[in-house]
């Protein structure tokens, strides 16, 4: 049999002898009165037959027919206003709405829409033939099987079928489905705690996001419920509103669902902006589910929202029964910081655009929606797709194991995500080329040979596509294969977006040397390069690599190859693998602050140390290819701490010493959990009256020796001096910044250098300088961590080493370290600076001079963005500042700046001086203490009359003069060309005596 649905306006008066359609309707009523439906259906085709190809149906059409096969009817009364012939005209429209059915015509086989394809007339005839077979077949198998016979009824037993469902919403039904990653074990972080979520991955935003959700159901009971639903949007728009609200239609009727809320705004995160969304999570956050469920009603009616944006405050509008004081405490203390983490996931992890519109169900992702797109019957559809596809079985499984409800829903949730996200069958993707004539690189394959097809598509002026030009050249060479390469460029640039020569180094296979016994090793070459520009030569190596320089033929850190004869030739060797891990306190799910571990072997325990992040619970250790063993440094962390359990390893989970194998170069990343000893419960391992008692991170003795009293006095009166260069001019002034502060102390010195840029020059004088002038040293190495946003350019790489890892560069041993800029000239005892009081601040810094008025326009913190901030506070500069690192790790400083920096240095024009905007910009969290002026004279700043009084001399740059520093030093320091002089003359008798004769200097070094 066939239907015909009409689809017509639905206003309450309208004249058939205005609108076709209406006129069709009345006339097909008449008509059906008149004789029967089969004569009105023929009735309508005779209207049809009169229309021309490529016109419409209009009134006149209708009215020849009629006036021709009724020709005594009242035409006008039929079809006007009044017409006795209209009942029913809404329904159409109606069930059209309801069943959310896509653009006319729509024509349904059994319920079954039609898609595009088999709505073409020459194809239709076909399609329900073997529509009509396949359904034969079904009702056959029903039949054999006793499901149909002639006492159940045809289209009721179709409509019971588990496939059927009220509405259609392509967003709902379609095949391709996106599922978020929801882990089955929880992360010890709070949702309120932006800093922190902001440098999760993915997994773990979604599992902080997860475990910190709050639902609504349609009763108070405590009961298992198969469908979660996440409703996002902006709650403070009106379409953000409508969708919840359609969502809480929908839970009137639900058995199966509750509803949670992600607030993404679409604007700038505001208190004035915010107000419905945080008096929504609110409500969610202190009222149970019944006043809840009606608070949310009001809360969400656009009168409301008119009512606060009036200025009512939404303590008036609590309702009866609800849990007011509470309400109010929550509301004024909660804050933006939830809102931020809810912006953030959607926009990172559901891949939402700042106000986009989406509802997750048990992990599957549906959205972006547009307005008025998802009805409460939208989200019944989705509540039975989902239910009756994997939710229902999941639940009678969880259902049998006596957990919670909360816990139990929770689980649905996770194991419905994970198994629905997996994939059904491969497919293969074709790209549908366009205009590849002209646009294409193609490369064809060997003639007569299997080959593979390969289409790569790339914008040509990225790091990415550096790379995969030579994967392509490797991968030409290994297999036959025909390459079309389309180079996808972006069309406006307003600078060159990608500013470095770059080689991969990967060969097709193995190449060996000359005796034809060892590979030859991998080079990278250069060749053609520009001649005149400044360059710098840097790795870029896997994430557990550590890579240094060993030998160079000129500063890799400034080369001019106009001014080199011959080739630039730089060696570089794998020093260490690392490996890496995150640790937690069992008991409280925290990561244990200051914990240290060791790791060494059988023979040699200690080998190198480490201390545990309070970030993720990151920690890194150097190794090499072997078996290690992990353990609980002695001393305190062993006193306070065992190791409870431990994953990724090689060695049983409930083993105290953690056997690590490192048999690959990829990367070694475990996971350990540690707990309290059961006498120390009340113990931590940073406290003001507690120091490690020895300890380094490349230490190569045992820790378990005793130190005497005498011993440790003496060790703690020492200045530590931390300094970081790049670069033999860099390490020229180093050199001489070490002798200016050994000139001005009796204190003994220790000098602590970043290993990982220092040139093969340096790290080979440097021995012989500490045994002339009586030092000590130590090359620090720390690896960037792949979680944090990582910079590009080597020099602000460098930066962040100056103030991100301060915590874990150095042992607890050190109380006090002073960074001191390499191109800093010291003019007094730097014990001074050590041992002043920060009242309480964990680090000092010198604020920049005021005193130079001829460089008031250079000053850039008195105005806009910085001017606002700091208020009445100064502005600091980085060259030379103290850090109490006892006050820095109980603060967790280290833990908020790479919080800080993880938020504002992906915005290109944040962070521009980022060792000395990061401190600053958080001088409300982090406080600093300002040192007095004379710490710190720069000539580009302070004025003639204050040098008299300097303690330290910068030689920072002049953006004025732009004077070479060079010359600046010899002009503006004396007894910087007799420092200069005296290190030169110790190099020279260094390399008069070295066996090899090698130089240590290059052409103009001197």
């Amino acid at each position: 049999r066939i239907g015909v649905v009409f689809i017509l306006s639905t206003k309450e008066e309208i004249d058939g002898n205005e609108d076709a359609g209406i006129a069709l309707w009345r006339a097909f009523n008449y008509i059906a009165e008149e004789t029967d439906t089969s004569q009105a259906f023929t009735s309508i085709i005779n209207m049809y037959h009169e229309v021309e190809d490529g016109k419409v149906l209009t009134v006149n059409h209708v009215k020849n027919v009629l006036g021709r096969e009724f020709p005594y009817a009242d035409v006008q009364s039929i079809l006007g206003v009044h017409s006795e012939y209209d009942e029913g005209r809404k329904a159409g429209a109606t069930f059209y709405k309801k069943t959310g059915l896509g653009p006319l015509p729509q024509a349904l086989f059994n319920g079954v829409p039609f898609n595009r394809e088999e709505m073409d007339g020459t194809e239709l005839e076909t399609v329900i033939l073997q529509r009509i077979i396949d359904a034969t077949g079904f009702f056959q198998r029903a039949v054999f099987m006793g499901l149909l016979n002639d006492h159940v009824n045809a289209i009721d037993f179709l409509m019971e079928q588990h496939n059927v469902v009220s509405r259609i919403n392509p967003t709902v039904l379609g095949a391709e489905r996106k599922y978020i990653h929801l882990r089955s074990t929880s992360v010890p972080f709070d949702v309120q705690d932006f800093s922190t979520f902001s440098f999760l991955d993915s997994q773990d935003k979604t599992a902080v996001i997860s475990d910190g959700m709050k639902y609504l159901t349609k009763k108070d009971e405590d009961i298992l419920h198969a469908v979660t639903i996440w409703i996002v949007a902006d709650f403070d728009k009106p379409a953000g509103r409508k969708l919840l609200s359609n969502a809480l239609k929908h839970l009137k009727t639900s058995r199966h669902t509750r509803v949670g809320i992600l607030n993404n705004p679409a604007s700038k995160i505001k208190e004035d902006n915010t107000a419905i969304a945080r008096g929504i999570l609110t409500a969610f956050l202190t009222q149970n589910n019944s006043n809840l469920r009606g608070f949310l009603s009001k809360l969400i009616k656009e009168e409301t929202a008119k009512s606060l944006a009036a200025g009512t405050k939404i303590t008036k509008l609590l309702m009866p029964g609800m849990d007011g004081d509470t309400f109010e405490k929550k509301y004024n203390t909660l804050g933006l910081d939830i809102i931020k983490t809810h912006q953030m996931f959607c926009q990172e992890v559901l891949k939402l655009l700042p106000g986009q519109m989406a509802v997750i169900s048990n992990g599957r992702i549906l959205g972006p929606l547009d307005e008025n797109e998802f009805y409460a019957e939208d989200f019944q559809l989705l509540e039975k797709i989902t239910y009756a596809t994997s939710a229902e079985k999941i639940k009678t499984i969880v259902k049998e194991m006596g957990i919670s409800a909360k816990s139990g829903s929770d689980l649905i949730m996770k194991i419905d995500a994970l198994l629905s996200s997996l994939p059904k069958t491969e497919m293969r993707q074709d790209v549908e080329l366009l205009k590849e004539q002209h646009s294409v690189v193609k490369i064809d394959p060997e003639q007569n040979q299997p080959f593979y097809d390969v289409i790569a598509i790339v914008d040509p002026l990225t790091r990415e596509a550096q790379k995969m030009a030579h994967l392509l050249i490797v991968l030409k060479d290994v297999i036959n294969m025909r390459l079309r390469l389309f180079l996808n460029c972006r069309s406006k640039l307003s600078e060159v977006p990608l500013k470095s020569f770059y080689r991969f180094v990967l060969e097709p296979e193995l190449t060996y040397g000359i005796n034809n016994h060892l590979p030859s090793e991998p080079v990278a070459k250069f060749l053609e390069l520009l001649e005149s520009p400044l360059l710098t030569l840097n790795m870029i190596t896997p994430e557990s690599w550590l890579v240094e320089a060993v030998n160079s033929s000129c500063d890799l850190d400034n080369i001019h190859l106009q001014d080199i004869k011959g080739n630039v030739i730089a060696e570089y060797e794998l020093e260490n693998i690392l490996l890496e891990g995150h640790c937690f306190d069992v008991t409280t799910g925290q990561p244990p602050r200051g914990l240290q571990f060791t790791l060494g072997t059988k023979n040699n325990p200690v080998i190198v140390d480490t201390i545990v992040m309070a970030n993720l619970g990151y920690f890194q250790l150097k190794a090499n290819p072997g078996a290690w063993t992990l353990r609980l440094r002695k001393g305190r962390s062993e006193e306070i701490y065992h190791v409870f359990s431990h994953e990724g390893t090689d060695s049983e989970a409930d083993l105290a010493d953690v056997i690590v194998v490192l048999n690959s170069f990829r990367s070694k990343i475990i996971k350990v959990q540690v707990q309290k000893k059961s006498d120390k419960m009340n113990e931590e391992l940073l406290t003001d009256g507690i120091t490690e008692k020895k300890g380094h991170l490349d230490s190569v003795t045992s820790f378990s020796e005793e130190i005497p009293t005498e011993e440790m006095e003496k060790r703690s009166d020492i200045l530590n001096i931390f300094s970081v260069a790049s670069g033999h001019l860099y390490e020229r002034f180093l050199r001489i910044m070490m002798l200016s502060v050994l000139r001005h102390t009796k204190t003994p010195v220790k000098f602590w250098f970043l290993k990982n840029y220092l040139s093969p020059t340096f790290k080979e004088v440097i021995p012989h300088m500490a045994k002339k002038y009586g030092f000590k040293y130590e090359l620090v190495q720390y690896k960037w961590p792949r979680w944090l946003y990582q910079q590009t350019e080597k020099q602000r790489i460098i930066w962040g080493y100056k103030i991100l890892f301060l915590d874990v560069l150095f042992p607890l041993a050190v109380d006090k370290i002073i960074f001191v800029d390499a191109d800093q000239i010291v003019r007094s005892d730097l014990k001074e600076l050590r041992d002043l009081n920060l009242n309480g601040a964990p680090y000092g810094y010198t604020p920049f001079c005021d005193s130079r008025r001829e460089m008031d326009g250079y000053r850039f913190w008195k105005s806009g963005y910085w001017a606002s901030h700091l208020g009445k506070r100064k502005y600091h500069i980085s060259a030379l500042y103290v850090v109490d690192l006892k006050k820095f790790r109980k603060i967790a400083a280290g833990d908020r700046l790479r919080g800080q920096y993880q938020a504002l240095s992906q915005d290109p024009n944040s962070l521009s001086n980022l060792d000395q905007d990061l401190p600053n910009n958080m001088i409300h969290q982090v406080a600093i203490k300002s040192l007095p002026q004379e710490w710190l004279w720069c000539e580009t700043w302070c004025d003639d009359e204050s040098k008299k009084k300097a303690k330290t001399i910068d030689l920072c740059n002049n953006p004025q003069t732009k004077e070479p520093k060079l010359q600046a030093a010899a002009r503006i320091v004396p007894e910087w060309v007799e420092y200069d002089s005296e290190i030169r003359k110790l190099i020279e008798k260094i390399e008069a005596e070295n066996k090899n004769g090698t130089s240590f200097f290059q052409k103009g070094d001197l």
